[in-house]
């Protein structure tokens, strides 16, 4: 654009009339870039161009705008006077992601130009994948104008590679006849995907005439294209353009591309209209620094920056109108907004596939490198029945597992066992996992536990059979004494017992006493009669009834607890009788913890984490040991003598022990479940097809019939109820103490309100029944309430019987309205 200053208009905006804006075309040569004094750039066709076209309009201060460059990488942090008029790739590696986690393909082969594009595009695909827990496995870098060799090279070597899925973002050039080549090595064949960004939708929209031999190479593939909403202004736009092109001969199509160019033209008209309506002139200056060199042919000198660039790019950004593309607006990052950035894929229909299929491909094969799998394999001083051996003569459940598994595979895996360990240490399992996610090793089989660490670096399998962590503990046997029915309690629980027994004796006396014959009689019988009731409702085989309610409420309660005191005394008596003791006193985990007792784990194990962070045990208590050799000299040898009081290992371990020493036992609950896998590196497909392949042993029955022919019987007897049989303590019982005391105070306050109830009864019926003269002296009538509300008179009145104190009661009640009608009747007669 010139510097001269144009009329401007009053026309619509679609009709506003500027002078012409070159395209990046025009600058190609750098005379015509130097030549002209330009206020916007519109353009390049590419993203190699831009960067270097923004170098330039940032120094001479004009707006560039650009329809087809989509480098994520071109930013306004770096080029502030880049404009973006379509949309990034960023947005279409976003919808690829979400395609291939949809169909839950977790590794892909990135096929890319070598250029600024191409390697801006491939790092936001690897963002958006990641985000989805996938990955690039493979990046095939093709370098910008490969001959039909090269490309023949590169996509070789894509296809020794595990994925087969293709993700291919080049340019036009290239792009066409890379599907040529793939279809001569066999790619384009079942069991491949290739997922194409939206350069060949651009290409195939603008060749309306492109020959059937060329189509034939492009089936089943998925081809993203950029969505330009049906629109009135876009009906009309083609019909221009169909015109125009029928007119003038013209085979080219529209594509999602020339939708952009147009609406960056209109930006642009209005923002110089914009520009000219506030005033602004369009001045140039020149920049003293820039001189021409001898002999130099760039012409520098004649380089023009424009006065007014920040004002107009402000006017670009302020850019708010509806186009044929939809809405035109651009947001901080000067890139333009998307109408909808929503990249779900399940709305996706059915697809033919290369190869005409229409089953999901599984998007990966072994790779056909020609290496074996690498696999690690513990060797360890002892259970040799999981896994031992060395190289290719390796044996053991664990390793027998793993070969049924690989069987089941529909592809042939080919293996390379690599022994990791000496035989005589163990080797640390999680270091073995750390080589796996290192790619030191593909894999690794063994007893592998699946724990949290350990999930966080490898990608694991099915769980091939359940374990969890158990404690192991010496037991002996114990000669009965004497004193051997005292053992089922503590003294604690005894003093309680007793005490309880005494405590619903006399609530149950205090109950019955008024009412009850056979609970009355001299003292001595009373209490005799109390104590015999107490103890002898121990055997149900009390004679007395009971015949107040609140004495059979009490008793029912009670008969409860004593069955429950009985039966528990019982069955630990019993237990002491027959059973073997702990030697430490180990019941479990708690009981271990809580002791300040050595405690023995398996070497390279976990259970030495697990410990330290989840019980907080110190190191010091901890000793590793690394055979089962060493497990029992350990615990026969006992804390005081170097040993350790427990060992805490994997229940599988702990059965393999225990079938060849008796003298031990396990103790507690199994306090952690987890299970036994393979490890694979993080998104192996492996991982999944071996878990499958398991799932198939499993409900064959197979898993079993290996796990039977590795563990043997045990001749020892595994049954925890013999082991550890423990005092009973109040711990066990004070609810139900608890429970049956509060009813026995309850029972007593009730009892209580009712004889004080009827003691103000009593109290006032015999004051009534006084003769006439204690009413005239004063000094009898206060004496004789303070003579019966005493704390003794109360006493002798519970003492009474209830039957002859309502006897009594009634017996006042009629004397005194006898007194009543002789009064009247001596009153009427001194009247008369």
């Amino acid at each position: 654009m010139t510097s001269t200053r144009t009329a401007r208009s009053s026309r619509e905006p679609n009709s506003i009339w500027c002078p012409r804006i070159p395209t990046a075309a025009d600058f190609l040569g750098p005379s015509k870039l130097m030549e002209k004094n330009v206020v916007a750039l519109i353009g390049p066709q590419s993203s190699g161009i831009g960067h270097v076209i923004s170098h330039v309009v940032n120094e001479l201060h004009v707006p560039l705008l650009s329809f087809a460059a989509t480098d994520p990488t071109l930013s306004a942090s770096e080029y502030p006077y880049f404009i973006r008029t379509t949309i990034s790739d960023y947005f279409q590696m976003n919808a690829i992601a979400s395609i291939v986690d949809y169909y839950q393909w977790k590794r892909v082969t990135a096929i890319f130009v070598d250029d600024d594009y191409g390697r801006g595009g491939v790092e936001a695909l690897g963002d958006a994948l990641a985000l989805k827990r996938a990955k690039i496995s493979y990046k095939a870098a093709i370098p910008p104008n490969s001959n039909t060799d090269v490309i023949n090279d590169v996509l070789f070597k894509a296809n020794m590679m595990e994925s087969r899925v293709m993700i291919v973002h080049v340019n036009p050039d290239t792009g066409m006849r890379i599907f040529s080549v793939a279809k001569n090595l066999q790619m384009m064949a079942s069991g491949y995907v290739w997922i194409v960004t939206d350069w060949l939708a651009a290409v195939l929209d603008s060749s309306a005439n492109r020959g059937l031999k060329d189509m034939s190479h492009i089936q089943g593939l998925i081809v993203l294209r950029q969505h330009i909403p049906e629109s009135e202004a876009k009906d009309k736009f083609i019909s221009k353009w169909n015109n125009v092109a029928h007119n003038r001969n013209i085979t080219s199509g529209l594509n999602s591309y020339g939708f952009y160019a147009y609406d960056s033209v209109w930006a642009v008209a209005r923002a110089v209209d914009k520009f000219l309506s506030n005033g602004q002139q369009i001045n140039f200056s020149t920049d003293p620094r820039l001189e021409d060199s001898n002999g130099s042919t760039l012409h520098l000198s004649s380089l023009k920056i424009f006065d007014g660039g920040e004002q107009m790019l402000h006017q670009l950004l302020l850019t708010n109108f509806t186009g044929v593309t939809g809405p035109v607006q651009f947001d901080s990052e000067h890139n333009l907004m998307p109408r909808n950035t929503s990249t779900s894929a399940q709305q996706l229909h059915d697809v033919v596939w290369p190869g005409d299929s229409t089953t999901k491909p599984k998007g990966w094969v072994f790779p056909n490198t020609g290496l074996p799998l690498r696999v690690g394999v513990p060797i360890k001083a002892s259970f040799k029945e999981l896994v031992s051996g060395r190289g290719d003569n390796m044996s053991g459940y664990c390793i027998e597992i793993f070969n049924a598994a690989i069987k089941l595979l529909p592809y042939p895996v080919p293996c390379q066992f690599i022994t990791i360990g000496d035989g005589t240490k163990n080797p640390s399992y999680i270091d073995i996992i750390r080589m796996v996610a290192a790619n030191s090793l593909d894999a690794a089989v063994g007893d592998f536990a699946i724990v949290r660490n350990g999930t966080q670096l490898a990608e694991y399998t099915q769980p091939y059979i359940e374990s969890g962590l158990v404690i192991v503990a010496p037991v002996k046997h114990v000669t009965s004494s004497a004193w051997a029915f005292l053992e089922p309690f503590t003294l604690e629980m005894w003093c309680v017992t007793v005490a309880l027994f005494i405590l619903v004796g006399i609530v149950v006396w205090l109950l019955e006493h008024r009412t009850n014959e056979e609970f009355r009689g001299s003292p001595r019988r009373q209490v005799i009669t109390m104590l015999w009731f107490s103890f002898s409702t121990m055997f149900f085989s009390h004679r007395e009834n009971t015949v107040s309610t609140l004495g059979r409420f009490v008793l029912i309660i009670w008969l409860f607890v004593v069955l429950i005191i009985t039966s528990s005394y019982t069955a630990s008596l019993t237990s002491i009788l027959t059973v073997q003791q702990l030697s430490t006193g180990i019941t479990g985990i708690d009981s271990l913890v809580s002791s300040s007792l050595p405690i023995g784990y398996q070497a390279g194990k976990f259970t030495k984490r697990y410990l330290t962070e989840n019980f907080n045990v110190p190191l010091s208590r901890l000793v590793p040991l690394n055979s089962i050799q060493e497990y029992a000299d350990a615990l026969n040898r006992g804390p005081k003598n170097g040993g350790v009081a427990a060992i805490v290992d994997e229940k599988p371990y702990i059965d393999i022990f225990l079938s060849n020493y008796c003298s031990f036992r396990i103790v507690g609950e199994e306090f952690t479940k987890e299970g036994w896998g393979f490890a694979f590196q993080r998104d192996s497909p492996l991982a999944a097809d071996l878990s499958t392949a398991i799932l198939q042993l499993s409900e064959s029955g197979q898993l079993q019939r290996i796990h039977d022919e590795w563990f043997s019987r045990s001749s020892c007897s595994s049954d925890d109820s013999e082991v550890g049989a423990t005092r009973l303590g109040l711990g066990s019982f004070w609810g139900l103490f608890l429970v049956c005391a509060l009813i026995c105070l309850f029972a007593l306050l009730v009892f209580f309100i009712r004889v004080c109830r009827q003691y103000n009864q009593y109290s006032s019926s015999e004051a009534a029944g006084e003769p006439s003269t204690a009413a005239a002296d004063p000094v009898l009538r206060q004496r004789r309430p303070s003579r019966l509300g005493s704390f003794k008179d109360l006493i002798q009145f519970v003492d009474k019987k209830e039957e002859e104190i309502k006897k009594t009661m009634k017996r006042r009640s009629g004397e005194k309205d006898s007194q009543a009608a002789g009064f009247s009747y001596a009153q009427s007669v001194a009247s008369a």
